[in-house]
C-alpha cells in the first residue's frame, strides 16, 4: 500500500485558491473527500490527490513521495494569495470494513472502502492490488505518470474530474478530451496469463500496443491503444486479452 503524506492548506483564499487549480470542485469539500489532481498546462498528470475539509484547514492526502515537490509547487503557485502549506505528523488509514468514527467513504469506487486522517494508523491489512484491479483503479506512481491524460486513465469514472467549474490549470486539454475526441489509447482491465513486470510493453503482430502494469490472478492492468489490442497480445513470457 502506498505510503501517505498529509499536508495542511490554511488562509483565508485557501478554496478559490485550489480552485483555480485542480481538476474537481473544492465547493463539494462539505459533502465529504474529493478525489481530483493538479494538471500540467498540456492537460497531463502532476500528481492525484485527496482533499478532505476540516475546521479552519484543508487537508491533502497524497503519496509521500510526492509530497514535497506538490508543496513547492502549490507555493509557487500561491504569489499573494492568503494561503498557508504546511507537512503534518497525521496518518492516512484505509479499509473497507465498519469504518471508524470520522472516516470518510473514498470516492473512487464504493469498493474501496473508507479513509481516515488521524494521528494513528487503523488500516485494515488488505490486497489493495487485487481490489485494484478488479475495479480500475489506478494508483500514484504505478498505472498513474507524467505521461497520463486524466480521462485516458478515467478520472471522469472516477469522480476525479468535474466538468461544469471554473478554469484550472489543463482545463482546456481536458474539457476538449472530453467533448470533441474519441479517446484511442487508455487504461483498461485485462486478462493475463502467466506474469510480466509493471512496465512491461505490450505487443500486438509484433506493433506497440501498450503497457502492462498492476497483476493479480488471472487479471491486469494496462494502458492500451485500442486499435491495435485486436487478439492476444504479449507482454514478455505473459499472455493478455483485451475484451472492449
Amino acid at each position: 500500500m502506498t505510503q501517505r503524506t498529509v499536508l495542511r492548506i490554511t488562509g483565508d483564499d485557501r478554496n478559490g485558491f485550489l480552485q483555480g487549480l485542480v481538476t474537481n470542485d473544492t465547493d463539494r469539500l462539505s459533502e465529504g473527500l474529493v478525489y481530483t489532481a493538479l494538471l500540467t498546462p498540456q492537460g497531463k498528470l502532476i500528481v492525484d490527490f485527496f482533499l478532505q475539509a476540516q475546521g479552519d484547514g484543508i487537508l491533502l492526502d497524497v503519496a509521500a513521495e510526492e509530497a514535497a515537490a506538490l508543496a513547492r509547487r502549490l507555493s509557487m503557485y500561491k504569489l499573494r494569495s492568503a494561503v498557508e502549506i504546511a507537512e503534518t505528523d497525521l496518518v492516512v488509514s484505509r479499509g473497507v470494513g465498519p469504518a471508524p468514527e470520522g472516516a470518510l467513504p473514498d470516492p473512487r469506487h464504493p469498493a474501496m472502502g473508507w479513509r481516515l486522517i488521524g494521528e494513528t494508523d487503523l488500516s485494515e491489512t488488505l490486497d489493495w492490488d487485487a481490489l485494484r484491479v478488479e475495479h480500475l483503479i489506478p494508483e500514484t506512481g504505478i498505472e498513474l505518470t507524467s505521461d497520463s491524460f486524466p480521462l485516458e486513465v478515467g478520472f471522469d469514472r472516477l469522480s476525479g474530474v468535474d466538468f461544469r467549474k471554473g478554469c484550472y490549470v489543463g482545463q482546456e486539454v481536458t474539457a476538449r478530451m472530453k467533448h470533441k475526441t474519441e479517446l484511442r489509447k487508455g487504461l483498461v482491465q485485462v486478462g493475463i496469463e502467466g506474469t510480466a513486470p509493471v512496465g512491461n510493453p505490450i505487443t500486438a503482430g509484433e506493433k506497440p500496443a501498450g503497457t502492462l502494469y498492476t497483476q493479480s490472478g488471472d487479471k491486469a492492468l494496462a494502458y492500451l491503444r485500442f486499435d491495435r489490442a485486436k487478439g492476444p497480445m504479449q507482454a514478455g513470457e505473459a499472455t493478455v486479452t483485451w475484451t472492449p
